[in-house]
């Protein structure tokens, strides 16, 4: 499974604590500018880059003197996160400042991710950003999160993210260059796993450890995370982040940038679930219908039948039948004051700024 930058318009990096934060607490700044480096030359290029950072507890326990790295309780993981996010928000800007381009903060959970009307909003706000050639910076709320800090990791935000931007490729960079026979760790004969074809054939030798002990993450959050992205087409290698420019020089056996003499292990395959299906994966069943003219402005729109909120699957028919399904943009009493009016009308008649789309073409499946 290959995704070189010219079919990877957009991509999804995600980099672990122990790359970002030394064990005494201060953050690798030197290597961080040479990875802000690598991301200014892939967007100097055309490639449209989000960063899911991991790194606030970690930098916050430092700055406040938590033990056990901020993760001794939950009150000391939001307090520290809470601290070391504002930290971690003024290093990536300064550096990105640096090479010429403006950063973005936004904090989620996974719920963000899985309630559809939040979903949209974090699709909106991640694909306006990109467009505008902002390189968002993205983390878990941690500061006022519960289960997501005991529980949850940045490995499966990343392909939540992936999936909500419409990327087409994740890399995960980590302390670690991929799969194993086993945990390196723990059985010195351990082998690196180059590529994989299936998620099914390694998942059991993934375990939950992070081998830095300053994560939440482990392999095991990384197979989940392949499991997401690939569910929904989008491809994801684990890469070695213990490397100069790791953006530079990923992975050889799909030589990402054009450069073979990284490591990591890629071509993670889940069931072979379709791109279009995979994105819809974790929404309820469909209970509406749009009827659709020429478009999916709502200056193309004739009628709708039921009732319908925003974020609700919506079936769409044209002259000939249905062609389509997504997320609607609107609840049903909008949608309706809003048919075949232009668009420059939507503002006055809503009373709010209006969206582009009765249906965005980024959560749209065409049957």
């Amino acid at each position: 499974m290959m995704f070189p930058p010219s079919s990877c318009p957009r991509l999804i990096v995600k980099i672990g604590s122990a790359l970002l934060v030394d064990r005494d607490g201060s953050v690798r700044r030197e290597w961080l500018t040479g990875l802000v480096a690598d991301i200014a030359a892939r967007t100097g290029e055309g490639q449209q880059v989000a960063i899911v950072s991991s790194g606030a507890i970690a930098l916050g326990a430092r700055r406040l003197g938590l033990s056990k790295g901020g993760r001794a309780s939950l009150e000391d993981a939001q307090a520290a996160a809470a601290t070391g996010q504002i930290a971690l928000s003024q290093v990536w800007a300064e550096l990105l400042a640096a090479q010429g381009l403006n950063a973005a903060q936004i904090l989620v959970t996974l719920d963000d991710l899985e309630d559809r009307r939040r979903y949209l909003n974090a699709a909106a706000t991640l694909n306006r950003l990109l467009s505008l050639k902002v390189v968002p910076v993205i983390n878990e709320n941690d500061s006022v999160a519960t289960a997501e800090i005991r529980f949850g990791d940045n490995d499966r935000l990343a392909a939540r993210v992936a999936q909500a931007a419409s990327a087409q490729g994740v890399i995960l960079l980590s302390d670690v260059d991929g799969l194993y026979t086993a945990n390196p760790h723990v059985d010195p004969s351990a082998t690196h796993i180059a590529s994989v074809g299936r998620i099914d054939a390694v998942a059991g030798m993934a375990d939950d450890g992070s081998g830095s002990g300053m994560g939440s993450g482990g392999m095991a959050s990384k197979i989940a995370a392949a499991r997401i992205a690939t569910g929904a087409g989008i491809p994801l290698a684990i890469a070695s982040g213990r490397i100069e420019h790791p953006l530079s020089t990923p992975c050889p056996s799909y030589d990402l940038y054009g450069r073979a003499d990284g490591v990591c292990t890629e071509g993670l395959a889940g069931g072979g679930a379709d791109r279009e299906g995979g994105r819809f994966m974790s929404m309820r069943e469909p209970r509406l219908r749009l009827d659709g003219g020429r478009s999916l402005l709502a200056t193309g729109a004739t009628r709708i039948d039921g009732g319908f909120t925003r974020g609700d699957l919506v079936t769409i028919e044209g002259p000939a039948g249905t062609v389509a399904r997504g997320l609607a943009e609107y609840d049903a009493a909008d949608t309706a004051r809003l048919l075949g009016r232009h668009s420059d009308d939507h503002a006055a008649i809503l009373g709010y700024a209006p969206r582009s789309a009765l249906v965005h073409r980024n959560h749209l499946a065409l049957v």
